[in-house]
């Protein structure tokens, strides 16, 4: 067994054995028990009461971060010429058509998203082998082949995540950095949770949202009561905005 720094130890002496917490007192520790001396990212992860091995129990889709995420990630835009000024514009890092696909090919991969448009996928798409193992394929229903590039990429650039249920039912991703003020990171993992409420499978059977866990990258984690979790998404999306 891996034996834990004191720094892991003490920050897991704060979190209560056997205790679930409110959404909002999760993020709050979670903050508060980061022990790295970098802006940490802080992680949500959700277990789902889904088979992923039956295509109508797949939770698959967008979610759009109304804070970001606080990570800066390269997108590659590979698009034809005339679409090229509009990539660039919008915020594209790396802009370019069958050039960039040949680079990728030669073993070029500096960059974290891949966005093209519909009539550039039969370039795109020889690159199956290569972007495919490494998550960076564009698919179209996560919104990375689209008509309107210039909106694809401002979206990302703002805070869009992609997510997708792993064959054991699980979903992790950040909602934020330490640094982050608690509201801030509390409106980010709302958004995540209440998508994933939304994305429900009509097959799903049984306890749809069987837990949360909210924790710092390094750090430990810290349980959610899903059902508490859930009535104070509904409580916030409710109050009305003075």
């Amino acid at each position: 067994m891996k034996k834990r720094s004191k720094a892991y130890s003490k920050a897991l002496a704060q979190v209560e054995t056997g205790r679930q917490y409110t959404l909002r007192e999760a993020v709050e520790l979670a903050r508060k028990i980061s022990f790295v001396k970098f802006d940490e990212t802080l992680r949500v992860n959700v277990a789902l009461g889904v088979d992923p091995k039956h295509a109508d129990q797949n939770v698959r889709g967008t979610v759009v971060l109304p804070h970001g995420t606080g990570k800066v990630q390269r997108i590659l835009a590979i698009v034809a010429p005339d679409k090229e000024q509009e990539a660039k514009a919008a915020g594209a890092d790396f802009v370019g058509g069958e050039d960039l696909v040949n680079q990728i090919k030669g073993g070029w991969l500096d960059f974290e998203i891949v966005v093209t448009t519909p009539d550039m996928m039969r370039h795109v798409g020889q690159l199956g082998k290569i972007l495919g193992p490494r998550g960076l394929m564009p698919n179209p229903k996560v919104g990375t082949v689209a008509t309107n590039i210039s909106n694809a990429i401002r979206e990302i650039k703002a805070g869009r995540l992609e997510y997708k249920v792993d064959k054991y039912g699980l979903i992790a991703m950040p909602f934020g950095k330490r640094s982050f003020q608690a509201n801030q990171l509390f409106d980010n993992v709302a958004t995540i949770i209440d998508a994933l409420f939304k994305a429900k499978p009509s097959a799903a059977k049984g306890n749809y949202m069987k837990s949360i866990t909210i924790a710092p990258t390094m750090g430990p984690g810290i349980k959610v009561d899903p059902n508490v979790a859930r009535n104070e998404i509904d409580t916030v999306r409710a109050t009305p905005v003075s």
